[in-house]
């Protein structure tokens, strides 16, 4: 059982790990044994064992959060500085056993951004990375975060998700036939509603021989197409120099001879960018919102897009009514499930702000699309 002389042991032996290059080489050899024996000759086999385990869990990989990451129900690990460690599972936020110190915290946050050479200090307090396995982290320290640095990892999950898992039949069967039609669609969500997740279930449904060009702040989506682009945006380096932006990629995948652009989240001047993609010739395209319902999606996306350009409001309404056939909401039902929770129509409203007639309220289809396809015209030779 840990006790005041393991723990003092663990501390004693990490910061040996820390300084001595010899013994860090060994962490996974005999050394590590033989340095903590050194260290604390009264300690049992069995305690022995549990400080080598503990220096390890410290020195490598993400420390005592690695049990938390491995659990595959876990869908999020949060990390209100010292303190303890929460988690989101099946949709609920969870207190967990592991509690964490400032030392620790801090470590936490170096080892998370020093791959990706990416900072967070008191000039530049927040920031953002991508863990290996795809699971996006963001860092905020002080002055910032008052109690200390907070760490978010949104896990990355590489089990297939089916639109069948979000919606009843009916449902599924207008929105595969929404993709196939070549309509654009908005996907619309709170925070943790499982935008991303139901965007890479419903970009399946692309016919596979498409060429598609991804874009996204961190590489989430696992589009299962023979031809798939992915572009991700690059945060400025420590000197404050090298971004490249949402809007950046955007503008350069439109030079990549794409049959649909597929927008991981659409959150400032990009927006008007993707509304001239959608209206010159890149129909199908997909793209996510946060937003409470399709009405504020619209509203939302008109105000990202004023942001970015400098358009009459009723030019910019008469680009949303054209580029956008669907917005469809998503958000947790009991239990934590996520449903979809709206499918609309954008009508084809200019001069006032956009209004959207409703397909699917309540898990049921009430009404079908009335905007004509937009099914590419066939090649010669091409079979219908």
């Amino acid at each position: 059982m840990s006790g005041p002389s393991v723990a003092a042991t663990v501390d004693e032996v990490h910061r040996l790990v820390l300084d001595d290059p010899a013994v860090a080489e060994a962490l996974d050899g005999s050394t590590l044994a033989s340095t903590v024996r050194r260290t604390a000759p009264l300690l049992s086999p069995a305690e022995v064992a549990e400080v080598v385990a503990a220096v390890r869990a410290r020195a490598t990989g993400y420390g005592l959060l690695e049990p938390l990451l491995a659990d595959p129900g876990v869908t999020e690990v949060m990390v209100n500085g010292a303190g303890p460690v929460w988690v989101e599972r099946e949709g609920r936020l969870v207190r967990t056993a592991v509690e964490v110190d400032a030392a620790t915290v801090d470590r936490l946050v170096a080892r998370v951004l020093a791959p990706v050479g990416a900072r967070a200090d008191r000039g530049s307090p927040m920031a953002d990375a991508r863990l290996p396995d795809g699971s996006r982290v963001h860092v905020v320290v002080p002055p910032l975060a008052v109690d200390g640095p907070c760490i978010t990892i949104r896990r990355f999950t590489a089990r297939t998700v089916a639109l069948a898992d979000f919606a009843p039949p009916a449902v599924v069967d207008l929105l595969v036939k929404a993709v196939a039609d070549r309509r654009s669609i908005v996907i619309s969500g709170g925070a943790g509603a499982g935008k991303t997740t139901f965007l890479n279930a419903l970009a399946a449904h692309v016919d596979p021989t498409e060429r598609i060009v991804t874009i996204e702040d961190a590489a989430e989506l696992r589009l299962p197409g023979d031809h798939v682009v992915r572009l991700e945006a690059r945060p400025p380096s420590v000197e404050g120099t090298g971004a490249v932006t949402v809007r950046d990629l955007v503008r350069s995948a439109l030079r990549m001879r794409p049959d649909r652009i597929v927008v991981g989240e659409v959150r400032g001047g990009e927006a008007i960018d993707m509304l001239q993609a959608l209206n010159t010739g890149h129909d199908g395209s997909l793209t996510t919102c946060h937003a409470n319902g399709p009405d504020d999606a619209l509203r939302r996306i008109e105000t990202m897009a004023l942001t970015g350009a400098d358009l009459p409001l009723v030019a910019l309404r008469e680009q949303i009514a054209s580029a956008v056939d669907l917005v469809v909401q998503v958000g947790r039902a009991a239990r934590g499930a996520r449903r979809v929770t709206a499918v609309a129509e954008v009508e084809r409203a200019s001069t006032s702000p956009q209004r959207v007639r409703e397909l699917v309220r309540d898990g049921a289809v009430i009404a079908a699309p009335s905007r004509p396809p937009r099914r590419r015209p066939l090649v010669e030779g091409e079979a219908a």
